[in-house]
């Protein structure tokens, strides 16, 4: 990986100028290259161990993010792509930078910087659960390996490195998975009588469909969550990165189409490795149950499969891990550099300065993460609050950016403000943050938070537009 990344990507780099070679590969991302970086950057280690980790200890009905992901990569396909790459921006951020100004724009970049460190976070702690449940190695030092190794062939080949280490690591990843599941089923009778012990045993949780039989008291809490997986999945820089990088606006669309229906594709073994880990009778077999949830893939890999086997399936996972990770932590340096740094600090730094910067905040959000990931619980619910901070905090900003001409930095920041403090005060237990609004159980206040925080910003906007007001 280190190879192909920071050898052969920088020969692919060519002419290119410093910082778009490092950013957004000269914008000159043939189309199948661009579907396996966007795929790959998606189907990562918290896609893998997070799916399976529900699927085995909540239901199908709970196993939100492939699906809720999968839309949100068509939906940004068919409404923003075409018009971040007509308009050429750099960042995901450039749109709310020229609607907003400089300084709200260093606002709004909070909640992206948040998202892509958690984000990190959470796909280094999969590969290190896997390292450490597979081979015995600490989970400490599993994660310390994985980031240097990724973070390494980021920094020295910038997007191409990205993208070229993504098209193997997507096929070791559905290689290594493929591999693994018929070992695993033979430990259960094979896949109908898997599907059949695991509806018995979960009973409506088993369907992906949402229902109050299933849901109970948490019917709401479930739309809460699927609407914020859909379209928090649009404001990320790890996505806009390669629609901006697309050779052309019919490539960017279709990239974004095609890498959605990978997503479903590659959600197929996850679950039903999490389908097995929760119907195996474990006690028959001389062993216990994955001592924890977040734990279900690398167990399933370590006790029902050949140790030659089980090593095949740490390294797609260890594929999926850095496929996500070297994404992540060169989009938020990206923007970091970019739009924060360059406009505020630094309006008149070079071009080979700027690539520079950018290279070395790649090794500072990186360590960022590495530290974050020590302290990760469970995988499946970082990933998660991943997009839930840019669902109500970002996507307002940037829907408005993008499509309400009169939308301004007033609104914005009126908006923000709002958003925050709506969903803040439903609390987080991931983060331990307590709630400080009297919201009803089972109610869906993280929408509310996006919603509110829309509808602000507009009428904000306008009436900070009229005579006299400014």
């Amino acid at each position: 990986m280190v190879y192909i990344g920071a050898v052969i990507a920088k020969r692919k780099q060519g002419g290119e100028s410093d910082t778009d070679g490092v950013m957004l590969a000269g914008r000159g991302l043939p189309a199948y290259i661009a579907i396996f970086t966007m795929s790959a950057t998606w189907v990562g280690g918290g896609f893998i161990n997070g799916t399976a980790e529900y699927t085995a200890s909540s239901g199908l009905v709970w196993v939100q993010a492939p699906w809720g992901y999968a839309l949100s990569l068509v939906i940004g396909g068919l409404f923003f792509a075409r018009i971040m790459r007509r308009r050429r921006y750099r960042t995901m951020l450039d749109p709310l930078e020229e609607r907003y100004g400089k300084k709200m724009t260093a606002l709004l970049f909070l909640p992206a910087l948040t998202g892509e460190l958690f984000w990190t976070a959470a796909i280094l702690t999969a590969l290190g659960a896997t390292f450490s449940t597979v081979l015995g190695i600490d989970i400490e030092t599993s994660i310390l390996l994985s980031a240097t190794v990724a973070i390494a062939y980021t920094a020295l080949g910038g997007l191409w490195a990205v993208a070229l280490t993504d098209v193997v690591q997507l096929i070791i990843l559905f290689v290594g998975l493929a591999i693994i599941l018929p070992f695993a089923l033979e430990y259960t009778g094979g896949l109908s009588a898997t599907w059949a012990k695991y509806q018995d045993q979960f009973g409506a949780a088993a369907s992906p469909f949402p229902s109050r039989e299933a849901l109970g008291d948490s019917y709401w809490t479930w739309w809460d969550y699927a609407l914020l997986l859909v379209f928090g999945g649009i404001p990320w820089q790890v996505y806009f990165q390669r629609v901006l990088a697309a050779k052309s606006e019919r490539v960017a669309v279709w990239l974004s189409i095609l890498a959605g229906v990978i997503c479903l594709l590659a959600a197929f073994a996850p679950t039903v490795i999490g389908m097995i880990s929760a119907t195996v009778d474990w006690t028959a077999l001389g062993t216990t149950a994955p001592p924890e949830a977040s734990a279900t893939l690398p167990w399933v890999v370590k006790e029902l499969t050949p140790p030659l086997v089980g090593m095949i399936g740490l390294g797609a996972v260890a594929a999926a891990v850095m496929s996500s990770v070297d994404s992540s932590v060169l989009s938020a340096s990206s923007m970091g550099i970019w739009n924060v740094y360059r406009p505020l600090v630094q309006p008149d730094i070079s071009d080979s300065n700027l690539a520079r910067l950018i290279k070395r905040c790649i090794w500072i959000v990186g360590v960022a993460a590495t530290l974050v990931a020590f302290k990760v619980q469970s995988v499946y619910e970082l990933w998660f609050l991943c997009s839930d901070f840019v669902y109500c905090l970002l996507f307002p900003a940037l829907v408005c950016a993008l499509f309400l001409p009169f939308a301004n930095k007033y609104g914005a920041l009126a908006g923000f403000l709002v958003a925050a403090f709506l969903r803040f005060g439903g609390g987080e237990s991931t983060l331990g943050i307590p709630a400080f609004l009297p919201y009803p159980t089972d109610f869906p206040f993280r929408t509310l938070a996006m919603v509110s925080g829309l509808s602000v910003i507009i009428l904000a906007s306008k009436v900070a537009a009229l005579p006299g007001k400014r």
